[in-house]
């Protein structure tokens, strides 16, 4: 299986469970790794073919900002469930970073790892 990833993509998300999460949001940042089966669209030079990158970026940015969630669990789950939403894709890791979590100790990021296939 081939690999098709983004690395470090960033929004503004209001998940949380505290009501100042939800209130004054913060930054997530975001890393998709999809397997995809690359063969076709390289022999055939052709996009529609493969997992649109791009497209798959603006989705995930559109659900990290979007509806608040209690989790970075279900976060996580809404955007693999993005990313198997393309056909190319068979399986997804999604690492979710929180690196302004209300942790009251000093840290540098808090991570959820989930990974999903169509199996």
């Amino acid at each position: 299986m081939d690999r098709v990833a983004l690395h470090g993509l960033r929004a503004r998300g209001h998940h949380g469970v505290l009501p100042r999460e939800r209130e004054e949001g913060q930054t997530f940042v975001v890393d998709v790794d999809m397997g995809v089966d690359t063969r076709a669209a390289a022999t055939g030079d052709d996009l529609a073919r493969t997992v649109h990158y791009g497209v798959v970026a603006e989705e995930v940015v559109a659900v990290v900002s979007g509806e608040p969630v209690d989790l970075i669990e279900t976060l996580a789950q809404r955007i693999a469930d993005v990313c198997l939403a393309h056909e190319a894709v068979a399986e997804v890791r999604v690492v979710v970073h929180k690196p302004e979590a209300p942790v009251t100790v000093p840290f540098d990021d808090v991570t959820i790892t989930i990974q999903r296939s169509r199996a």
